[in-house]
């Protein structure tokens, strides 16, 4: 990944995908059921990582729009779908998450063409960095929307945002940097002039249900969110909330090994301006 890119109107800058500001990544415990799983659900279809056996990239169309890895047993985490934000130096974007309290669980370690970490926020919510070392192209998101936005539930969002801002670069004015914007109750980030990221306050670290925990969501796009949630069920997700909001219905599942992943109209979605 590198950082954000411009776009044409017609063609807008993907905000997630190789060489965009975000890449979203599966940790779970067996890539064939989550193929399995995830194929019909959203359209994908899949081809091998270039990382080893155990991972394969999944493809909207032509384009790869997520990474899935049977990691989370090897790396003794949770089965998570995870952000991964494109820095320019993993050495020193880990630093700076320890030097604000943050984790760093695993690495800055060589992956393919980049090097990579795991970590957590301040408040556990899991994220990753990632610095591309060799040249990456992306193509244009598939329809002109993009392959995945995120909302991140944390206990204080202003709180949040600093910390991030000063992880990731965020709002620094530099070329190519996301800027964020403070609404009323969130925060908002902007990366290329069009939404990637919401930062919601509220969430409670010891809460036992999942969705109040601070935690990154990722949401998706998806044509019929109804044929969406029915294909999941038909292959042993669930629906665990679903939502009327302005910018689209929304729709959170869990799919069979447990990983939380979140669906919207994107017809709904796209007439907002949050795609």
């Amino acid at each position: 990944m590198t950082g954000s890119t411009s776009g044409s109107a017609s063609a807008p800058a993907p905000l997630t995908g190789p060489a965009a500001p975000c890449w979203v990544n599966l940790m779970t415990r067996d890539l064939e059921s989550a193929q399995e799983f995830y194929g019909p659900v959203m359209g994908w279809t899949f081809r091998p990582g270039k990382l080893g056996q155990e991972f394969s990239v999944a493809r909207r169309g032509d384009v790869p729009v997520a990474g899935i890895g049977a990691v989370a047993t090897t790396f003794s985490v949770a089965v998570a779908w995870t952000p991964y934000f494109s820095v320019q130096d993993a050495d020193a974007a880990a630093a700076r998450i320890r030097e604000r309290s943050g984790t760093v669980a695993v690495g800055p370690l060589a992956l393919g063409k980049g090097r990579g970490a795991l970590a957590a926020d301040r408040d556990g919510a899991g994220f990753g960095i990632w610095e591309r070392t060799a040249p990456a192209t992306s193509p244009p998101a598939p329809d002109g929307h993009a392959h995945a936005w995120l909302r991140l539930r944390t206990r204080n969002a202003f709180d949040a945002a600093i910390f991030y801002g000063e992880v990731l670069d965020w709002a620094s004015g530099r070329p190519g940097s996301c800027e964020v914007e403070y609404a009323t109750d969130e925060v908002i980030v902007h990366c290329g002039g069009r939404q990637l990221a919401r930062i919601s306050s509220g969430a409670v670290e010891a809460a036992p249900d999942p969705l109040v925990r601070p935690h990154w969501q990722v949401n998706f796009p998806v044509d019929d969110l109804g044929s969406a949630i029915a294909a999941a069920h038909e292959r042993g997700g669930s629906l665990v909330e679903e939502l009327a909001r302005p910018e689209g219905r929304e729709a959170t599942l869990v799919d069979p090994d447990g990983g939380l992943f979140t669906l919207t109209d994107v017809h709904k979605a796209a007439d907002t301006g949050a795609i």
